[in-house]
């Protein structure tokens, strides 16, 4: 599945808007780390993620989006995740759970578990 994304910006309240529609995983996650962080050299104080569309995510696009609000915050700038859907807020839990512990031996295994607690979360919702 392709990723792709449609960037809005308010001057006025210095806020970009990033919208996610797709996959966000190994194939996609280096064009959109490429993307996102032109969008935050433009400098506003708050970059916003849009998920609404956002389908799936694997460790790789975590990583492009943990290693983005890391280089935010030292700016003194913030960015956020909007409109998750369930089984992508149940990826954002599972890591909040686990901050700094490695649980997984290699990053297939983590992408593994992480789209079967994505399809877990989709069939429960029905």
């Amino acid at each position: 599945m392709d990723l792709s994304t449609t960037v809005t910006v308010d001057e006025q309240n210095s806020v970009a808007r990033v919208a996610l529609d797709g996959a966000l995983n190994t194939d996609t996650a280096p064009g959109f780390e490429k993307q996102l962080f032109e969008v935050l050299e433009g400098g506003h104080q708050l970059t916003v993620l849009d998920m609404k569309d956002l389908d799936y995510i694997s460790s790789a696009g975590l990583r492009v989006i943990f290693k983005a609000a890391k280089r935010v915050k030292a700016a003194g700038r913030r960015m956020a995740a909007a409109n998750r859907k369930p089984h992508i807020d149940k990826v954002f839990e599972i890591l909040k759970a686990l901050p700094d512990m490695a649980v997984f031996a290699n990053e297939q295994e983590l992408d593994d578990y992480l789209d079967v607690m994505q399809q877990r979360s989709r069939q429960e919702r029905g």
